[in-house]
């Protein structure tokens, strides 16, 4: 059976890497390792670290694409603003008084 945490970072997903990268962080700042090892570390964590930019990077395109989509098939990008307040629930951005 082979070691998980030699995967290559793309091939995890998002969850396993990152509680990967929060382990190694752990390890390296409890400062048991030797200098061999923690560079050993370092080097995953800087590869699951851009391994999970890039999933990031790339789910927001798609929420982006997606929403472009919409508002094209929906007409919602010609409408004008009408985001609730989180101040004040029942009112627009327009009709907040402050």
């Amino acid at each position: 059976m082979s070691d998980p945490t030699c995967a290559a970072p793309s091939e995890r997903s998002f969850g396993e890497a990152l509680a990967e990268l929060d382990k190694i962080v752990a390890q390296l700042e409890g400062g048991q390792l030797e200098l061999e090892e923690s560079m050993e570390r370092y080097t995953r964590g800087v590869s699951l670290l851009k391994s999970l930019k890039a999933q990031l990077d790339d789910a927001q395109q798609k929420v982006t694409m997606l929403i472009g989509e919409l508002e094209e098939e929906t007409g919602v990008a010609d409408a004008p603003a009408q985001t609730p307040s989180p101040a004040a629930p029942g009112l627009t951005s327009e009709e907040v008084p402050f």
